[in-house]
C-alpha cells in the first residue's frame, strides 16, 4: 500500500500532557522512524520547490535542521543554520521575537546569504509563528529572497498562519492537527 499526506499525519506522534497538562504534543519522532512517512514527507516538499530556484534552506533550530538539511540534499542546495544565541561561532547577525513571557533570538552567521539568494524557511512545526516571523526578518535583512516557510505539521488554532500571513510570509505545510 503506497503511503499518502495522510499518511504522514498519521505517523506523527501525540503525547498527552507534554510538556504540561492540557496540551498535546505532535511528536515527529514516529514519523523519523518511518522511512516511507519520511521519504514522503521530503519528496513532497521538493516537488512544491524544485522548479522555484532555492539556493539555501534556513533550516530552524533544531527539528528544522532534520528537515531542512534531507530537503536540501535533494534538492541540490545549501543549508543555513538559525539558532539560539551562543551555539555559532565567529560574527553572527540576530533578530529577536516576543514569546508569550518573556523574548528569544535567532542568528545565523552573517555571511550566510547574500541579495543573490533564493531561501525557504523550513520547520519541522508551525505554533504561533514569532520564531518563523523573525527567520523572515533575519533572512531579509541580507536581502536575500524568502520564497516561503514549509512545515510538516501546523497547529492553525494557536494562530501561527494568520501572524505569517500578517508579516507577508507565505507558508506551506503537509498536515495540520
Amino acid at each position: 500500500m503506497e503511503l499518502t499526506v495522510e499518511g504522514i499525519r498519521d505517523s506523527i506522534g501525540a503525547i498527552p500532557d507534554y510538556p504540561k497538562p492540557g496540551i498535546i504534543f505532535r511528536d515527529i519522532t514516529p514519523l523519523l522512524q518511518n522511512p516511507a512517512a519520511f521519504e514522503l514527507s521530503i519528496n513532497t516538499l521538493k516537488q512544491r520547490y524544485e522548479q522555484t530556484g532555492i539556493t539555501q534552506i534556513a533550516a530552524i533550530e533544531a527539528r528544522g535542521f532534520i528537515f531542512g538539511s534531507a530537503l536540501a540534499y535533494a534538492m541540490g542546495c545549501g543549508v543555513t543554520l538559525l539558532r539560539k544565541p551562543g551555539k555559532l561561532p565567529g560574527k553572527v547577525v540576530s533578530q529577536s521575537y516576543d514569546l508569550e513571557y518573556g523574548s528569544d533570538e535567532l542568528q545565523m552567521h552573517e555571511n550566510a546569504l547574500t541579495a543573490n539568494d533564493r531561501v525557504l524557511i523550513v520547520d519541522d512545526l508551525l505554533a504561533t509563528g514569532g520564531t518563523v516571523v523573525a527567520a523572515h526578518k533575519l533572512i531579509k535583512a541580507t536581502g536575500a529572497e524568502v520564497e516561503e516557510a514549509a512545515f510538516v505539521v501546523s497547529l492553525p488554532e494557536l494562530g501561527g498562519e494568520d501572524k505569517l500571513q500578517q508579516a507577508g510570509v507565505a507558508c506551506y505545510t503537509l498536515c495540520q492537527f
